[in-house]
């Protein structure tokens, strides 16, 4: 019988720690938390120093009832939950369910699910940190008061079933804010003069910089030609060559939001996605004959630190695999808010992704792929670049050429970051050319351009603003995103976050009377101050205490002066087919949708339904209607479906193509879109 209890939190968590453990524990899940505020009440009492009051999570009473049972039979119990002040939080519920004190060293805490890893940190229990548990308390705390007041009084005065959270509504403000920043963008326009040269038997390009020596903006059609009637010929003299030699340093191995960023640029994966996935890397796959093995260390990590021993394991797999030139030198910079954790990486750097591919799925071995690659290229030799500048001079114009060439790929050999935008120069090949030689223009053409608004985010984009800004943590990122999108204050049109009219609704109210909670720094102060906590600088209650007395009085103010807002039905232009009414458009918690105006005695309702203006190539008749998938991704169909079955990830335009006859459709490809046939290779010009 098993001495010793282990309680983790899931169960593919605990198969892997009890493989490696042996018989002499019995290891368990406690399926997460077991202790949490009421969903059905505050549950803190404002009055008596906010002393909060915890109840078993509804569902929960047979697991608890299960590890009272085993902690009955055990000689010792140790609580394995994830090293971050959520799992501390965890731990301590669960020692208060199973009666047990907080000063015994039964908590142990592992970076890796690994034989080694595990079974040493064993061997060095301690006691729970009151001080992580106090900060994760104070932040669920300081959440219920905000969500359980301001929700209500939104419910009240604006429309039932709204809610309103602290983090949440900063990156509602974030996306709307750039919404406005859209809206009110007034374009400016802007010239370019960009030249083809040749030089013997290479062509390479050139953009105009200066006039007399001078920086010139060329800021209307008068200063292009004010250029180029200066212009006498086609034959441009080198003036100056200037070559240097580049180091391009390998980007750090993964934290949680860097992580997330590159698998949504990458991958295109979701930041919740991407959290699921790394989860079940961290706790374990089964590799067969080797056992079940965390395949990476933990996932929700701020640090970009890394063991020695990890070091050393990447550096002689990479001498061995590549050469002594490609092993670094460098120290890695950068260390985070957790520094008890690591970065993300692999557990083994000689776990290969193609070795461990007939054990993953394809999503996985996606993710392991990426974050494997990013930690060997981490402790890669930099990248040396040859670039060179040339300018070219004719009558006191100067244009000038930009290019590069990799004389060392180094770890650009194996990763390489990806980046918002290109480096300027990395394609265009210049020739050798010495100072004083001539080059000929073989074109030399002038481009109108406006300058562009500001892009909306995208969930990589936000998560690198909220990391950026401080606001919330490495595991709220994911949730936050979830949350305004479920509670449909923002959607996503083409990977990027739009606000909606509900969202922008309520974002209104709260910025009116809760100035506060969607104040950026307010925020920022506030993770600050939680990090006091965890350190031991400060109370926990007294951050609640500062924060509640003014937040109270404003949720006073708002529950007197804020006005009754009325979300008007709009007619809908039809007649509801069951009885005759006027149909209406209603606001709903999901968005938009068409009801019947006689409710409650009809209660008929629809989606609606958004045509593009283009008949159905397919049957002839119906017309191509936008629809959303379960998954909330834009498709066209006809319709007369389910009469007609045609359905098109691309948008069809209504033309037919004139190589096969087929239909033509826009393909979209980020900001850009192209024209392309739905049937054969034939393509039109890229649009932007």
């Amino acid at each position: 019988m098993a001495e010793n209890l282990v309680i983790v939190e899931s169960p593919a968590k605990a198969k892997t720690i009890e493989k490696y453990l042996g018989k002499k524990y019995k290891v368990v899940a406690s399926m997460g938390h077991v202790r949490d505020l009421p969903r059905s009440q505050m549950g803190v009492d404002a009055e008596n120093d906010y002393e909060p009051k915890y109840i078993t999570i509804r569902g929960k009473g047979p697991v608890v009832k299960e590890l009272k049972k085993h902690a009955k039979k055990a000689k010792k119990i140790f609580l394995a939950s994830d090293p971050d002040r959520e799992g501390e939080a965890i731990a301590w519920h669960l020692a208060n369910i199973l009666d047990l004190e907080d000063s015994n060293e039964n908590r142990v805490v592992f970076n890796e699910i690994t034989k080694d890893a595990v079974k040493d940190s064993f061997k060095h229990p301690r006691g729970i940190e009151m001080e992580l548990v106090d900060a994760q308390q104070a932040r669920r705390i300081l959440d219920r008061l905000v969500g359980y007041n301001i929700s209500p009084v939104l419910w009240k005065k604006v429309k039932k079933g709204l809610s309103a959270g602290r983090v949440q509504s900063v990156a509602l403000r974030l996306v709307i804010d750039r919404e406005n920043e859209i809206r009110n963008f007034k374009p400016e326009e802007y010239w370019k003069i960009e030249g083809e040269f040749r030089y013997k038997k290479s062509k390479f390009t050139a953009k105009f910089l200066h006039l007399k020596d001078k920086p010139f903006k060329l800021t209307e059609k008068a200063d292009v030609e004010k250029v180029t009637t200066q212009l006498d010929g086609d034959q441009f003299e080198v003036t100056k060559v200037t070559k240097k030699e580049k180091t391009r340093y390998p980007a750090n191995p993964f934290t949680t939001s860097t992580l997330q960023q590159e698998a949504a640029r990458k991958l295109n994966f979701k930041a919740r996605k991407t959290m699921m996935l790394a989860q079940q890397l961290y706790e374990g796959i089964d590799l067969k004959r080797q056992g079940t093995v965390g395949l990476i260390t933990y996932m929700r990590t701020d640090s970009t630190r890394i063991s020695e021993q990890a070091k050393s394991e990447a550096q002689n797999y990479i001498e061995e695999t590549y050469g002594k030139n490609y092993t670094s030198k460098r120290k890695a910079k950068g260390q985070g808010d957790q520094d008890a954790h690591e970065a993300i990486r692999p557990s083994s750097t000689l776990r290969t992704p193609s070795d461990m591919k007939p054990y993953l799925t394809r999503d996985q071995h996606r993710l392991y792929k990426l974050i494997w690659e990013r930690f060997v290229a981490s402790q890669m030799a930099p990248a040396i670049l040859d670039t060179v500048a040339m300018d070219l001079t004719q009558n006191d114009i100067k244009f000038r050429a930009n290019g590069q060439t990799i004389k060392f790929k180094g770890f650009m050999t194996l990763y390489v970051e990806t980046k918002d935008d290109s480096e300027d120069g990395k394609d265009n090949k210049l020739p050798n050319i010495n100072e004083g030689e001539m080059v000929t223009a073989t074109k030399i053409e002038p481009s109108q351009h406006f300058t562009q608004p500001p892009p909306r985010y995208t969930e990589a984009r936000l998560v690198k603003t909220m990391e950026e800004l401080k606001i919330g943590r490495p595991s709220t990122y994911a949730p936050t995103i979830d949350t305004i999108q479920k509670r449909n204050y923002v959607k996503n049109e083409s990977k990027r976050f739009v606000p909606t009219e509900l969202g922008e609704i309520v974002h209104e109210q709260v910025k009116d009377y809760f100035p506060e909670i969607i104040d950026v720094d307010f925020t920022v102060n506030m993770e600050t101050l939680l990090d006091k906590v965890a350190d031991g600088e400060i109370g926990w209650k007294k951050v609640i205490s500062d924060f509640y007395s003014s937040f109270k009085q404003d949720v006073e103010r708002a529950e007197e002066e804020m006005e009754k807002i009325e979300i008007k039905d709009e007619p809908a232009g039809e007649d509801c087919e069951l009885c005759g009414s006027p149909m209406v458009i209603k606001m709903g918690r999901y968005g938009k949708f068409m009801a019947c105006s006689n409710f409650p005695d009809c209660r008929n309702t629809k989606a609606i339904v958004k045509t593009i203006g283009v008949t159905c190539p397919k049957c002839k008749e119906g017309d191509v209607v936008e629809r959303k998938s379960k998954k909330n991704r834009i498709f066209y169909g006809c319709s007369k479906y389910p009469e007609c079955d045609f359905v098109s990830w691309d948008k069809p335009i209504g033309r037919a193509c004139p190589k096969c006859e087929d239909y033509l459709v826009e393909k979209k490809q980020g900001r850009k879109s192209q024209v392309v046939c739905s049937n054969c290779d034939y393509k039109e010009a890229e649009q932007k």
